[in-house]
């Protein structure tokens, strides 16, 4: 096969010669993968091939090898190991010749597709001699090839985890790199590789970073390069300083200084880009600090493992001005690009996380720039003082800033209404969502909110609605946080007198022409939502008036299917808005009886939207349809039978969408709702849910977030249908143990404790559901045989100590549901586990009162089963 034309082809504007040659390629690699492989390792290498073809030839090389789905990755690197020893070294000798290459789009592919290659081969203990070669290749006059080796090893420090790599190896990979960022070096890109491969190689320079002399000289270097010449040079020595302060905070004391100098020396003289690189590192001491300050509440003990250096306290009387001065940096077009990003946005992101990272000692520095430019005629000195305000809100404490805001409110709400300028509008109408969130509520002591200026808030985001979209937006944010302050504050909201009056506006914001710009068609929809969930008793006849309207507008949109492409994304984005509306609502209307009772008569008509919606197809549409399906079958009961055998079909091909597997979790979660409402009236369509569940399981194609819901599931349809879960027993007490033992020994990091932990609580919720099915039936000794790996499992996860609250109170029930169902039978083996004594005497003097009134149940349960 030529295989440089049907490269050539496969980039062709004809869509047919385009889709023929991809049919060619995909035809060869199924017949001969690794002729496939070494035809484009020849073609990548061939200095007399053309450069776009060499390039996609490194491309597809590249995706035979990698992928991001778990499970394609998986049978990937099965794949590339299990080829002749003979074609992956003359692949692998084809991308070293590679990396030599005058082509610099060939050069970079091989190192790329050299790394994915590394990345499957060094844990098996195969290419060994790779980092030899390359190092010796370092050494090489030319400095094109030099460039590229550096590229490599930086993209090989990404694919590879430390451990792998010896650290003799480490070693030396980082001093060929430091020798390629030092100043000696004529070439910038020689030096720009270097950098960015330094940036790659910091998980590996551990035990260089606690070797002081090491450490010193790395530092160096990385501050010489911030001075470079070259702007892309300074660029990725900047993202090396943000890499270092999140890798290796504790080692910074004796840097900060100087730092602070040249961050402060950057983000004063040099190019945008270098300038957000110095700010994101202050920005990323923020995010430290502030976790270490909220993991251990500001009170460290001699035992902590990490200090905080109150870095950020001490750097204050320069940063903040720093920091103040840029927000005058805005640019003109800022508010309508959705993306945009730039230097007085992240002055005034970074501002916001000084202010959470030190509380109230902010305040004094910033109150002065507000009162100096808050009226100044120069709109940017206006939004300048305007974004520093809302910048701070959230951090400081509440007595410290309402002072503040009871001064600035009219003011902010007549700029909102009066300020000439739409720059203005937008950030004053964020800050007043910026007040509404975190000064107002019923944590708050002194309300900011009274009856006199509720009604001149309310009048002037409403009027604000009219706006242009961003302002309108804006104000959209205002009134969810409002409405959301009020939540809690008892019968009766100053917001009822205009509830009527809110609800119109956000649908008449809903029908604009231009809804669809900066997100404001889905931001007066959700703050609609919010505006229902937090409303009370008084305006729940308008609430009823509000589902019909609802329903018509979903109504017409789905009408509206004969319309091009790009319109039925958008018709379907608004169908998922308004599937989510009428979720809240039916919540809503059903959370009491006399509504509940009115509602009911929509219910049929709801449903049959909602199955009209699938016939849409769209993930994210489908994912709010479920939603609101598993909010009516909650409010329904057992009379949402009669929606199953239509709704069944759905529900199956939700479980079984592994490509879109939040639409599959939430389909998991409707099942759980159905159980509730229909109790053992679910039972006929038991086989073929628990067929698929236990499918789902065994599948390594969908992704892990979704197993922990469904082991919840088999407790949800075990409580519905009691002993005729008999006939799923096995098959899922045995998908339960080898999940528990997996679920046991597990030392990961946060994510990995997260992910083990909501795993735990799920297998546990399953037995705790089995165990409360069978109580009352004549056949709950079948659970006898499995109650000892259950205690074992209890036992287990108590030795570990990294559950957590959620995780113990699941854990202390069923110990409780095993002792109550099966009483003396386990009596003696109840007696003899950790569980019932250690882990039980913990949670009986537990903080937590759900905690301690579970214990306590368990505890009464157990002395029950012994007794006997």
């Amino acid at each position: 096969m030529e295989v440089t034309q049907v490269l050539l082809n496969a980039q062709s504007i004809d869509g047919t010669i385009r889709k023929n040659a991809e049919e060619s390629l995909k035809q060869f690699q199924e017949q001969n993968l690794p002729g496939f492989l070494l035809s484009l390792s020849g073609e990548l290498a061939n200095e007399e091939k053309p450069v776009e073809t060499r390039k996609l030839a490194g491309l597809i090389l590249k995706n035979a090898l990698d992928a991001k789905e778990q499970h394609r990755k998986f049978e990937l690197v099965q794949r590339w190991l299990s080829l002749d020893d003979n074609a992956k070294s003359q692949i692998k000798a084809c991308l070293l010749k590679t990396i030599s290459s005058p082509v610099s789009d060939a050069r970079s592919t091989a190192s790329q597709v050299i790394a994915k290659v590394a990345g499957i081969e060094l844990p098996q203990k195969q290419w060994l001699e790779l980092i030899g070669s390359l190092l010796s290749n370092v050494h090489q006059p030319l400095a094109h090839a030099k460039q590229a080796t550096l590229e490599t090893l930086g993209y090989l420090c990404e694919e590879v985890s430390p451990d792998v790599i010896d650290q003799d190896q480490i070693n030396k990979i980082l001093t060929a790199v430091v020798q390629g960022m030092s100043g000696s070096e004529e070439n910038a890109d020689v030096r720009l590789a270097a950098t960015r491969a330094l940036n790659n190689a910091l998980g590996f320079a551990q035990a260089n970073f606690n070797n002081d002399m090491e450490r010193d000289y790395l530092m160096r270097v990385v501050c010489e390069a911030t001075q470079s010449s070259d702007m892309r040079i300074r660029q990725a020595a900047f993202e090396c300083l943000v890499s270092i302060s999140s890798t290796y905070y504790e080692k910074l004391a004796s840097y900060i200084q100087d730092i602070f100098n040249v961050t402060a020396k950057a983000v004063r003289e040099d190019d945008e880009s270098v300038a957000l690189q110095a700010i994101e590192f202050w920005s990323s001491i923020c995010d430290e600090e502030i976790d270490i300050l909220e993991e251990y509440e500001g009170v460290f003990t001699g035992d902590s493992d990490i200090t905080c250096f109150y870095f950020i306290k001490q750097a204050l009387p320069a940063l903040v001005p720093m920091l103040l001065e840029l927000l005058l940096k805005q640019e003109e077009d800022q508010d309508q690009d959705e993306g945009a990003w730039n230097i007085a946005m992240a002055g005034g992101t970074c501002l916001g996380l000084v202010a959470r990272t030190v509380g109230d000692d902010i305040v004094p520095l910033v109150v002065p720039f507000i009162e100096e430019n808050i009226a100044k005629q120069d709109w940017r000195q206006r939004e300048a003082a305007t974004y520093a305000f809302g910048s701070i809100l959230e951090g400081p404490s509440p007595e410290k800033l309402i002072p503040l805001v009871n001064v600035a409110l009219n003011f902010m709400l007549s700029a909102l209404t009066k300020d000439p300028n739409s720059h203005v509008k937008d950030t004053t109408a964020w800050t007043l969502g910026r007040i509404f969130e975190f000064l107002h509520g019923s944590a708050i002591g002194l309300p900011i909110i009274t009856q006199e200026n509720c009604i001149q808030i309310v009048t002037v985001l409403l009027h604000s609605m009219k706006d242009t979209p961003n302002v309108a937006e804006k104000a959209c944010g205002a009134l969810y946080f409002l409405a959301q302050g009020y939540e809690e504050m008892g019968p009766s909201s100053p917001l009822t007198p205009f509830f009527q009056e809110i609800v119109q506006s956000l649908l008449t914001v809903t029908h604009r022409e231009d809804a669809a710009e900066s997100r404001l068609r889905t931001a007066a929809y959700e703050t609609l939502n919010e505006v229902v969930r937090c409303s009370t008793d008084e305006t729940a006849p308008l609430v009823l008036q509000l589902v019909p309207v609802i329903m018509m507008e979903l109504h017409n949109t789905l009408e509206g299917q004969k319309l091009p492409s790009d319109e039925r994304e958008k018709q379907s984005d608004l169908h998922g808005l308004l599937c989510g509306c009428l979720q809240v609502l039916i919540q809503k209307l059903s959370s009491s009886e006399p509504t509940k009772h009115v509602f009911m008569q929509y219910a049929d008509q709801i449903m049959g939207l909602f199955l009209r919606v699938f016939a849409c197809r769209n993930a994210t549409v489908h994912e709010e349809a479920m939603l609101a399906i598993g909010a009516l079958a909650y409010a329904t009961g057992p009379d949402f039978a009669k929606y199953m055998p239509e709704f069944y079909r759905y529900l199956e091909m939700g479980l079984q969408n592994f490509e879109e597997y939040q639409v599959c979790s939430v389909a998991v979660g409707v099942v759980g709702d159905i159980c509730r409402a229909l109790e053992d009236k679910i039972a006929p369509y038991c086989d073929g849910i628990m067929t698929q569940l236990l499918k789902n399981l065994s599948s390594n194609q969908l992704h892990r977030s979704v197993k922990p819901p469904i082991f919840s599931c088999f407790g949800d349809i075990a409580l519905a249908v009691g002993e005729y879960f008999e006939k799923y027993l096995t098959w899922a007490m045995s998908a339960l143990q080898g999940a528990a033992e997996l679920s046991t020994h597990v030392a990961g990091d946060d994510e990995l404790t997260d992910y083990t932990n909501s795993l735990r609580n799920g297998i546990l919720e399953a037995y705790s559901g089995i165990f409360q099915g069978f109580k009352n039936s004549p056949k709950k000794q079948i659970l006898i045989p499995y109650a000892p790996h259950i205690l074992q499992f209890l036992d287990g996860i108590y030795m570990e100590k990294d559950m957590d609250d959620v995780v113990m109170k699941t854990a202390i029930g069923v110990l409780g549901d095993v002792a109550d169902t099966l009483g003396s039978h386990v009596g003696s083996l109840i007696q003899q586990s950790l569980a019932s004594k250690d882990f039980l005497n913990e949670c009986l003097s537990s903080e937590d009162l759900m905690i301690k009134e579970s214990a306590e149940w368990a505890k009464l349960a157990i002395i029950r089963a012994i007794s006997v």
